[in-house]
């Protein structure tokens, strides 16, 4: 699927960037070694690897909606109208009282592609995490929503223009996060430790 701009054209990529399967290979193997379990054969591993890109659809239809929102953030810039009183479709009377630090399309569009693409690998994380038995996956994907508050945090700051009776927002998400580093940390260590047997 592409998206054709004028002269300039956004495709989305042909497969996604697959998660290594060493790991999974090596500590499958171990962990079902130590349980006094055969190895698993290479048909079982391939059959368990080929249910993981189910996810495939699912992850190009956001890098299609990603390029459709900076595509039409692109063009904002381009035509000069980069912000929303640009858009025709807005009457002029709620535009002449958007205040001078209003955000511009582009922002908008990074943000909130930025907060989809967030969530969607927390799913994928989350998705990875079950159908390869590794359980400290999971515990990544819990580990990312502190950050996905702080992203929320900023985007209702935005909202609000930036209002100073919102500042609290500004230290919520600095110490959302401070936690979301950390609990990915943590997080990155389990699977490491469950990866070495």
């Amino acid at each position: 699927m592409a998206l054709q701009l004028a002269a300039f054209t956004i495709s989305a990529p042909p497969r996604p960037l697959n998660f290594p399967i060493l790991p999974f290979h090596c500590a499958a193997s171990s962990r079902r070694l130590s349980a006094g379990l055969p190895p698993l054969r290479i048909k079982q591993r391939r059959r368990i690897l080929a249910e993981i890109p189910s996810s495939e659809n699912r992850f190009q239809l956001l890098r299609c909606l990603e390029a459709a929102m900076l595509a039409l953030a692109f063009s904002a810039v381009v035509s000069g109208n980069a912000s929303a009183s640009g858009l025709p479709l807005l009457d002029s009377s709620v535009l002449s009282r958007e205040p001078s630090n209003a955000l511009s399309l582009p922002t908008w569009a990074i943000h909130i592609s930025s907060v989809a693409e967030w969530v969607a690998a927390m799913a994928l994380v989350w998705e990875y995490g079950e159908k390869s038995g590794f359980e400290s996956w999971k515990g990544l994907s819990w580990g990312m929503v502190p950050l996905l508050g702080g992203a929320l945090c900023a985007c209702t700051w935005h909202f609000f223009y930036n209002s100073e009776s919102l500042d609290v927002l500004v230290a919520l998400q600095a110490a959302l996060t401070v936690l979301g580093n950390f609990t990915m940390c943590i997080a990155a260590f389990r699977i490491y430790r469950s990866t070495r047997g």
